[in-house]
C-alpha cells in the first residue's frame, strides 16, 4: 500500500563540491561515503489522523576526483496514519519518502560535475 503523502518543495540547505586533496588526506584521513535519511516529527494531528515531519538527507559521497556533501530536506504530511517514531516506517516506505531528495542530489551532482570536470555529468547510483 502506497503512502498518502503531501509534500512541500525540497530545500537544499547545503551542497558542497570539493576536488580531492590527497596531500591533505594523507595527514588528516580520507573522507568516507555516507548517506543518511532521518525523519523529524513536527506534528501529529489525531483528529485528522495525519503526521507532519521533515525528511532530511545528509550525505557525503566520495569519488576518485571529488567529494560532495550537504543536506537536503522536505516537509511531508502523511495522511491517514499517525507515526510516533521514524522506526515505524518500513524500509520501502523510507525509500519512497526519500526518493525526491535523492533525485535532487542526483540532478545537482550531474550538473555540477559536468561543469566542474568539463566532461559528461556523473550519475549517482542508489
Amino acid at each position: 500500500m502506497a503512502l498518502d503523502l503531501v509534500r512541500e518543495k525540497e530545500f537544499v540547505s547545503q551542497y558542497h563540491y570539493d576536488a580531492r586533496n590527497f596531500e591533505w588526506e594523507k595527514e588528516n584521513g580520507a573522507p568516507k561515503t555516507s548517506i543518511d535519511v532521518t525523519f523529524q516529527l513536527v506534528d501529529k494531528n489525531e483528529e485528522q489522523k495525519s503526521t507532519q515531519f521533515i525528511a532530511v538527507l545528509q550525505f557525503m559521497i566520495v569519488r576518485d576526483e571529488f567529494v560532495i556533501s550537504g543536506i537536503i530536506s522536505q516537509m511531508v504530511r502523511l495522511k491517514d496514519r499517525l507515526i510516533n517514531e521514524p522506526s515505524e516506517f518500513s524500509q520501502d516506505e523510507a525509500t519512497e519518502i526519500a526518493a525526491p531528495l535523492l533525485d535532487i542530489l542526483q540532478r545537482l551532482t550531474y550538473e555540477v560535475t559536468e561543469i566542474a570536470l568539463d566532461l559528461p555529468g556523473i550519475n549517482l547510483e542508489f
